[in-house]
């Protein structure tokens, strides 16, 4: 007989997450990065506290937790994976959980792009997924998309772009998991990211879990997506 879990995927709540509804019969809730703003680590380290509070208050099972490139301060281990856990929330840093023989794998790094936390060239972060996600997993959490998948943007000089990341896409290729699950980029002017997509070629489901929209903090624009994993 096939099990089934609901999973809650949040993102990107850059301190609003008091204003999320939360939803009713959740097994999981995935936090996939950005609970926070301040790029200085000590004056980020109130707002993630502040988050995990909240987080570890919800009644929900199974809580887990990867940061983003704006949550500074666990970077700088100023909030540490034993602060987080003793919270009764799962941390993830390049790592894998598994849940009621369901195989999660969490990272919070994204391709360089200012001076934020937890970024790699994006060289270096094709030998990370290549080394760091074991090809049984079933679950991918990360905080940035891969590329070609709800990671619509503009450049610098105003061009509309796909900013994920094309070696995470070819590991999700190959590792085919289930759910690919991550945020960090928001809805932005008219273009809808938030959601949830599906590729005609692959079985994976994609869900870009943020809740706010570029230049329009205070208010949300998502409340996360509820995912049902069959196993």
């Amino acid at each position: 007989m096939n099990k089934k879990k609901n999973i809650w995927h949040i993102s990107d709540t850059h301190t609003y997450h008091n204003l999320l509804t939360i939803p009713d019969n959740i097994d999981i809730v995935i936090f996939s990065g950005d609970c926070s703003n301040p790029k200085d680590p000590y004056n980020n380290e109130p707002e993630v506290r502040t988050f995990i509070e909240w987080f570890s208050k919800l009644y929900i099972k199974h809580k887990i937790f990867i940061a983003g490139n704006h949550d500074t301060s666990i970077e700088k281990k100023l909030v540490t994976k034993k602060d987080i856990e003793d919270n009764n929330i799962i941390y993830l840093e390049n790592d894998h959980v598994t849940i009621e023989n369901i195989k999660i794998f969490g990272s919070p790094y994204t391709p360089q792009f200012g001076q934020w936390a937890f970024m790699k060239h994006r060289t270096k972060l094709e030998r990370l997924w290549r080394n760091a996600i074991d090809n049984d997993t079933d679950i991918i959490v990360v905080h940035g998309p891969p590329k070609g998948v709800l990671d619509y943007s503009f450049d610098r000089n105003g061009n509309l772009e796909r900013c994920g990341d094309k070696s995470l896409m070819n590991k999700v290729f190959e590792v085919k998991p289930s759910l690919m699950l991550f945020g960090h980029i928001h809805n932005n002017e008219d273009i809808i990211n938030a959601g949830i997509r599906k590729l005609p070629e692959l079985k994976t489901i994609f869900s870009n879990g943020s809740v706010v929209t570029d230049n329009k903090f205070g208010k949300l624009s998502s409340n996360g997506n509820i995912l049902e994993y069959i196993y």
